[in-house]
């Protein structure tokens, strides 16, 4: 157990850290671009390149992951992950920018899946729910990333340093931290197990989940405050509140999200979290007040804190196929609702008003709640390492 103690230390770190790598560059984006003096049509193109290194570098984190072990494929993904971030300001024009990008998104799209394949594993050695805990020090990460950037940037502080500073303390902490983590045989395949396999069918029903969940939080983020600040009629810094409500509660719910799963379930948990988020925030669409949004933003926090990290759970306990395989397959469903639900509202919102598009949100978090029951039977139950027989792909 001094070994799983260690290794979620580690772990915990390593979620924590990508968090503030996250924060850091999401909040120094108009620095890069007004330093290149970019249009937001040629920084929208830029930023395009993130998510497509993601999705391509998810799938292959995974078989990287089952193979060689999770333990080697979280720490290369993080150096990946932290050199990218420490460059990618450097850029002097805007090819060079979208090509970093890209590479940010490949060391954050593997990282994301192999950090959690590790956290699922250390999860398994103490036979109990963790794994949100991990999710929570991801949050905080970001928020404590996001402050520190906002604080730079009002320093006036190049942000070429910034990055580059932030890339090489977090690099050196979280290289030094995760050699605590589980040996590479705690998880890594054997050389004859296949890695492209058929995914089960219950894996189709976690991508939705994930696909579901990451699309509310991905439109909440894009899309809040242009709702509250122009069909609701408030400044921008009230406007900006209403990410700020959602973060918060999905925070406070990741914290304490482990403790709700050992006493209501899984299948209850996120039941109950779709309903929260689908009633509150479709009341507070309808009385469409600034206090009402914040409220109904809330609530889609604090109903989706706990989802993500149950549906990776069950996707790396799924018996037939590889811890690595689960997750990536569900990451990557999960991460392309992040990425095309904004755009997804806003086309909608120019048929049918933006107020009705969120809607769709409504929709969404009810469909969680009936997909509930896909997170019950299977989740930790194998032992570490092991893996049940998989039907390989036909070539």
């Amino acid at each position: 157990m001094t070994d799983a103690r260690q290794a979620r230390g580690a772990v915990t770190a390593i979620f924590f850290l990508n968090g503030i790598l996250f924060g850091a560059w999401a909040a120094r984006i108009p620095a890069i671009r007004d330093r290149l003096a970019l249009s937001d049509g040629e920084l929208g193109l830029a930023l395009a390149f993130i998510p497509i290194g993601a999705i391509i570098a998810m799938p292959l984190a995974g078989a990287i992951a089952a193979r060689a072990g999770s333990r080697r494929a979280t720490r290369g993904a993080f150096a990946l992950a932290c050199t990218a971030t420490g460059v990618v300001a450097l850029a002097p024009s805007l090819v060079v920018l979208a090509a970093l990008a890209f590479v940010l998104g490949l060391g954050m799209g593997s990282l994301d899946v192999s950090m959690n394949v590790h956290g699922v594993t250390v999860e398994r050695r103490y036979g109990r729910p963790i794994l949100s805990s991990f999710h929570a020090a991801f949050s905080l990460g970001g928020l404590g990333g996001a402050a520190l950037g906002a604080l730079v940037a009002g320093a006036g502080i190049d942000v070429r340093v910034h990055l580059a500073v932030v890339a090489v303390v977090c690099g050196a902490i979280g290289l030094t931290w995760s050699r605590r983590f589980l040996p590479a045989s705690a998880d890594a395949s054997d050389a004859q197990d296949p890695i492209f396999v058929r995914p089960p069918r219950r894996l189709w029903a976690l991508g939705a989940l994930a696909f579901a969940c990451l699309l509310i939080e991905g439109a909440s983020a894009d899309w809040s405050g242009v709702y509250i600040k122009d069909e609701l009629g408030t400044g921008p810094g009230f406007a900006a509140l209403g990410f700020t409500a959602f973060s918060v509660t999905m925070t406070l719910g990741r914290i304490f999200g482990d403790r709700l799963v050992t006493a209501l379930g899984s299948v209850r948990l996120v039941r109950l979290g779709g309903g929260i988020a689908a009633v509150g925030f479709g009341l507070a669409l309808l009385a469409s007040s600034p206090g009402a949004a914040l409220v109904g933003f809330a609530c889609l926090g604090a109903g989706m804190s706990s989802v993500v990290p149950i549906v990776f759970r069950t996707a790396g306990n799924v018996p037939g196929i590889a811890s690595s395989i689960g997750l990536s397959a569900v990451s990557s469903v999960g991460y392309l609702g992040f990425v095309a639900g904004p755009p997804a509202i806003g086309g909608i919102a120019e048929l049918i008003g933006l107020p009705n598009a969120l809607g769709l949100l409504v929709v969404l978090a009810a469909a969680v709640s009936v997909l509930a029951s896909t997170t019950g039977a299977g989740a930790m139950v194998r032992a570490a390492g092991e893996t049940a027989e998989a039907e390989p792909v036909a070539a």
